[in-house]
C-alpha cells in the first residue's frame, strides 16, 4: 500500500514557498483541510512537462498542498508503485494484470491522463529542412543495416535534396521506459525483423546505438552528436526545437505530428472498461504512425482518506483545467468521451 505522508504545516514560510500565484478555480466538492497534504509520486519522463505544469498551477489554488513528482521513467514509476513507496506512480505502458498483482493493497486503476507522440528527433547538418522516413529505413536505421544518411532507403524517399554522407548514430533509453515500450511495440507492429530480434518492452536489447536516461537525456545527446537520431515524446523535440522527421503511415502517407494527425491515431482506438488500449498502428490515412496515452497508477483505496482525497482533486483538475495546457507543451488534449470514462474511474477511488 502507498505510504501516505500527510503533514502539518510548520510555519507559515512553508506554506508561502508553496504559494506561486492566485486563481479562482476550486475542485466542486472537494475543499481540502487545512493541514498541509503532500503527496509522492514517480515515474514517465514522456508527460512530466505536462504533469509538472498541473501540479504547479494547482498547488496555486490549493497552497496547502503539495506534490512531488520525479520523472525517473516508466520502470520505475511501476516499480516504486508496486512497493508502496509512492501514493501514485505514472507509465507510458499501462500495467499489465501480472504486474497489477503485484500491488499487495489498496488495488489498481489506471487512468490515462494524457496522450501524446513519439518522434524521430534528429541532428542532421547539411541537410534538409525535413527529412522523409519510411517505415523501411527508420526500422533499418535501429536495426544497425542503415548506417549512412545517403542510404539508398533514405534518399529515395527524398528526392530532389542532396542527403549528406554522414554515418548515423542511433539513440536509445538507458533506464526502463515506457516511451521505449510504445516506440518498440510500433516497431515490432510493423517490422517481422524487429519482432523475431529485440521485440518490445520496457527495456530492449538495442543492436546500436548510445543511450541517454529519460527523454532528456536523449533529446541532450541527439543535440550533441552530429548525425544522431533518437526517439523522444514530441514535447521535448518541440520545446527545444529540434528537427523531427516525417514517418510512413499504414497507409504510405508520410505524416509529420499535428493536432490533426493525432486526433485521427487516437480515433482509430476504442479505450475498454479497464482503459488500457495501446494504438501501434493506426490505419487512419492521416494518422501519425508513433502516437499513445499515458497513465497514472492510482489505488483504488487508500488507507488515508485525505490522501485520497487530495490526489483526486488533483486528478479531476487534470482532467478538466489542467487540459488547456496540453497544445503549448505539445501533449493532445483528451477527447472528451475519454474524460468522461476517466473521470468515472478516479470517482470510483476511495
Amino acid at each position: 500500500m502507498a505510504m501516505v505522508r500527510v503533514r502539518f504545516a510548520i510555519a507559515a514560510v512553508a506554506v508561502a514557498a508553496l504559494l506561486l500565484g492566485v486563481n479562482h478555480y476550486r475542485v466542486s466538492g472537494a475543499a481540502l483541510a487545512a493541514g498541509e497534504v503532500t503527496l509522492q509520486g514517480t515515474g514517465a519522463t514522456f508527460p512530466a512537462p505536462l504533469y509538472q505544469k498541473w501540479f504547479q498551477e494547482y498547488n496555486k489554488l490549493h497552497p496547502e498542498v503539495q506534490i512531488n513528482y520525479q520523472a525517473l521513467g516508466s520502470g520505475a514509476g511501476i516499480k516504486q508503485f508496486q512497493q508502496g513507496l509512492v501514493d501514485f506512480g505514472a507509465s507510458d505502458a499501462a500495467m499489465t494484470d501480472d504486474e497489477m498483482k503485484q500491488v499487495k493493497d489498496g488495488g489498481v486503476v489506471l487512468l490515462p491522463m494524457t496522450a501524446g507522440s513519439v518522434v524521430l528527433a534528429y541532428n542532421l547538418p547539411g541537410g534538409p529542412a525535413e527529412v522523409k522516413l519510411s517505415r523501411e529505413a527508420y526500422v533499418g536505421m535501429f536495426l544497425g543495416k542503415i548506417t549512412a544518411w545517403n542510404d539508398p532507403a533514405i534518399t529515395k524517399s527524398n528526392p530532389g535534396v542532396t542527403m549528406p554522407d554522414t554515418k548515423v548514430t542511433i539513440v536509445t533509453r538507458s533506464d526502463g521506459s515506457g516511451t521505449t515500450f510504445v516506440f518498440t511495440s510500433h516497431l515490432t507492429a510493423i517490422s517481422d525483423a524487429w519482432k523475431a530480434g529485440p521485440g518490445a518492452g520496457k527495456s530492449v536489447n538495442f543492436p546500436v546505438g548510445v543511450a541517454g536516461k529519460g527523454n532528456p537525456g536523449v533529446t541532450a545527446l541527439i543535440k550533441q552528436t552530429p548525425g544522431a537520431i533518437g526517439y523522444v515524446e514530441y514535447g521535448y523535440a518541440k520545446q527545444t526545437g529540434m528537427p523531427m522527421a516525417a514517418l510512413e503511415n499504414k497507409s504510405g502517407k508520410f505524416v509529420t505530428v499535428s493536432l490533426e494527425s493525432e486526433k485521427a491515431s487516437l480515433a482509430s482506438v476504442q479505450l475498454p472498461a479497464d482503459l488500457r488500449a495501446w494504438i501501434t498502428d493506426p490505419s487512419a490515412p492521416d494518422a501519425y504512425p508513433i502516437v499513445t496515452y499515458t497513465w497514472i497508477l492510482a489505488h483504488k483505496k487508500y488507507s488515508d482518506p485525505m490522501v485520497a482525497k487530495t490526489l483526486k482533486s488533483v486528478l479531476n483538475y487534470g482532467l478538466t483545467q489542467g487540459q488547456a495546457f496540453s497544445l503549448d507543451l505539445g501533449y493532445i488534449p483528451l477527447p472528451s468521451g475519454v474524460v468522461t470514462e476517466v473521470t468515472k474511474a478516479v470517482d470510483g477511488i476511495s
